[in-house]
């Protein structure tokens, strides 16, 4: 009677956690970089005096090289962890098998942290030595601090960042694909790159928890020191 009330309430339940943070995290670093990178390569080239065709070249260039080389380190990044996984997961099953009675007694230590006494957890502990595969993952969660992967985890990681890297990177260069004068596309990319950094920011600080004015703020600060050191080093090597 008491475990049917129980899956009542569950199922009566939703919680409303976010959970979607991997793919959040990927998109922000995606995003933040192709809205930065670009944007200063656009503004120092246009500080460069160079007329909008080549900044467009430039720029396509250095997404599509800027989104591959990302993605690939997104992959390479996720397969790190995976690999990771399970090196500790085989190390913790061996222990597990060769030296059962440390490893039930750092159980005991876990638990202990939750403020419960030995008669209290002594029937949790002697429940996962009679379950290895429950013991296992309880010691990869609790003790280590892994949760298992996904198998997919590589790939998605690859894609979104480089599909967000190339979506970040377009903004900064759309003026210059429309406007023949350089330095008015640097202008008028200055504006819609601003706007698209403010709007992002805000959003990441949404989904991160942050301040998301303070994000805001943030990630147009940063964007703009990348361009204006961008052009005012292309107008010092003119300069020379």
């Amino acid at each position: 009677m008491a475990e049917a009330t129980n899956v009542s309430l569950l199922d009566n339940h939703t919680e409303k956690h976010f959970t979607a943070g991997a793919i959040v995290r990927d998109v922000i670093i995606g995003v933040s970089d192709g809205l930065t990178v670009p944007f200063a390569l656009a503004a120092g080239l246009s500080g460069a005096n160079v007329g909008s065709s080549i900044i467009v070249t430039a720029g396509l260039a250095e997404v599509a090289a800027g989104a591959i080389s990302m993605g690939l380190g997104g992959y390479l990044a996720a397969k790190s962890e995976e690999d990771h996984y399970y090196r500790e997961l085989k190390r913790e099953q061996e222990e597990i098998i060769s030296v059962p009675d440390t490893e039930a007694a750092e159980v005991e230590e876990i638990l202990a942290q939750f403020e419960l006494q030995p008669h209290e957890y002594a029937p949790m502990v002697n429940a996962l030595r009679n379950k290895p595969q429950a013991w296992l993952d309880f010691m990869m969660k609790f003790e280590l601090g892994l949760e298992k992967p996904d198998p997919r985890r590589a790939l998605e990681s690859a894609f979104t960042i480089a599909f967000a890297y190339i979506l970040g990177g377009l903004v900064p260069l759309l003026p210059y694909m429309f406007i023949p004068d350089a330095m008015k596309a640097m202008l008028t990319s200055v504006g819609v790159t601003l706007i698209a950094l403010l709007f992002f920011g805000f959003v990441k600080g949404h989904f991160t928890g942050n301040r998301p004015f303070r994000s805001a703020f943030e990630t147009a600060l940063i964007g703009t020191i990348a361009s204006a050191a961008a052009y005012g080093i292309a107008k010092l090597v003119q300069a020379k």
